[in-house]
């Protein structure tokens, strides 16, 4: 005997089977589907499709698990991401799901067939965004205010759509909040004699150990990296060392002897939460360099080991100068242009010719990490990479060398799910002119680079500043 229920689904495809039987028409492949499955379905939706999210409240670097209940069998939908940056800036991403039999879509294990993203990818619903149609072009989403976290709105929309989406019936939703500071984290202006930063320490007592945060030309005083290297115990002094209205003139600084940076490492290594003998160096692009230079130049300072990010061994400084910002005029027969009109710096040092225009790399004693991407379009940091190994294997101490080079990833290696930005619009020092440069890299293969690089960075801290010395006090989440 047929149940009520039962008796609904059986007239229903008894009624599409019939019609499709005495008409011309192309039968639906989902209905196809159904009728050739043998699964009887309730095309009427009964309970409202819902999103689920774990963790909705989070870190920037973990993994969002995303799952849509209460769809239709085989339904196709978009998801939709959005958030507005601290610019006013709207960013956006969407990709095109189809539910599988019991009406559910689930982000990590299932398929992404179109958008801005395809194939199976967990986060991409957020390394995957784009600035939307309409903003401001060559912006670049960076975090500022690290106490507040990043609200990234999902939504699930019916049918696989790509604009307009404001427009459209939003069948659920969920807000997700991505911290830059673990609870009990704690952010401190730092000032100590010239020295300008902000220092982060990890939850619990200390000692811990420390990271020196060194970001690129871009100048300011970044903050987001440091953030998080405290979110996972280390304590992190952001350093200013460009463009920062509490620094003394950039001459100054840029000291030929490096005295600004060998203070800042000094000052750090001093604060009574600190553990000493355990800080590391971590630098991007300039600040590759001028980790470089403070292991090779500086005799006072001992750090532990250096992380080397998107840079070179190439010395941008000298004479109290940056080559490439205040001399730039110096080398325009170097300069390269893509088909957009973004400019590509990275042949300004090449070739690597001029010894003395290198690091003196014979005089690293500690370990050294370089993470690149082999189409970085800003600086010769792959080039640099292998070129570094050559010398400090001449030397003897490529033994205390790791390189890891990503392909198709560009110059802006960054925490994980950062999206990926291939050329944005620059502000030169010298001149204050808005210019617009070539980072490089592929979406997809730069974002999993990130991810992987992190863990890696992570894990190379820890084995050099915890575990070699157990003793070490160090808060884990």
């Amino acid at each position: 005997m047929i149940s009520p229920y039962g008796m609904k689904h059986f007239w229903m495809l008894w009624f599409v089977k019939s019609s499709y039987s005495n008409s011309s028409c192309k039968m639906i492949p989902s209905v196809k589907r159904l009728l050739t499955s043998g699964t009887a379905v309730n095309y009427s939706r009964s309970v409202a499709p819902i999103i689920k999210a774990e963790p909705t409240r989070g870190l920037v670097d973990e993994s969002v698990k995303i799952e849509i209940t209460h769809l239709l069998p085989n339904e196709q939908i978009t998801l939709h991401s959005k958030l507005l940056s601290e610019d006013n800036d709207w960013w956006m991403s969407y990709a095109h799901y189809v539910s599988d039999v019991e009406g559910n879509v689930r982000v990590s294990h299932d398929k992404s067939w179109g958008g801005s993203y395809t194939g199976q990818e967990q986060m991409g619903f957020i390394w995957s965004m784009k600035l939307a149609p309409g903003s401001r072009e060559g912006m670049r989403l960076r975090k500022r205010d690290v106490t507040t976290p990043l609200s990234v709105t999902v939504s699930v929309h019916s049918g696989w759509i790509s604009h307009n989406f404001d427009q459209e019936t939003v069948l659920a939703s969920v807000v997700l909040e991505r911290f830059y500071m673990a609870p009990g984290t704690t952010r401190l202006q730092f000032r100590n004699g010239r020295v300008v930063g902000t220092l982060f320490l990890p939850p619990g007592p200390g000692p811990f150990p420390a990271v020196l945060d060194m970001w690129g030309g871009g100048g300011g005083l970044v903050e987001y990296r440091a953030a998080l290297f405290a979110s996972r115990g280390f304590a992190a002094l952001a350093l200013a060392y460009i463009r920062h209205e509490d620094l003394p003139p950039a001459k100054e600084v840029f000291d030929p002897s490096l005295s600004y940076f060998e203070e800042a490492f000094v000052a750090l290594e001093s604060h009574p939460k600190i553990a000493k003998g355990r800080v590391a160096l971590v630098g991007l692009s300039l600040g590759f360099t001028v980790a470089l230079l403070m292991a090779a130049e500086l005799r006072n300072i001992h750090p532990k080991c250096l992380v080397c990010i998107s840079g070179s061994h190439f010395n941008l400084i000298k004479d109290g100068n940056s080559i490439l910002f205040q001399d730039a005029n110096d080398h325009e027969s170097k300069f390269k242009f893509a088909e957009d009109g973004a400019v590509i710096w990275k042949y300004i040092p090449l070739p690597f010719t001029d010894p003395e225009s290198m690091v003196k790399l014979d005089k690293i004693r500690c370990p050294l990490l370089i993470i690149c991407g082999d189409d970085d379009q800003n600086w010769p940091a792959f080039e640099s990479a292998f070129e570094i190994q050559n010398l400090m294997k001449v030397a003897g101490n490529d033994h205390l060398l790791t390189t890891v080079v990503y392909p198709q990833t560009g110059h802006l290696i960054e925490p994980p799910y950062t999206p990926h930005f291939r050329s944005t619009r620059f502000k030169l020092h010298s001149t204050n002119k808005i210019v617009k440069v070539l980072w490089g890299g592929s979406t997809k293969p730069h974002s999993d680079a990130q991810e992987d690089s992190w863990k890696k960075i992570l894990a190379y801290l820890e084995n050099h500043l915890v575990l070699e010395h157990p003793a070490v006090n160090q808060s884990k989440l």
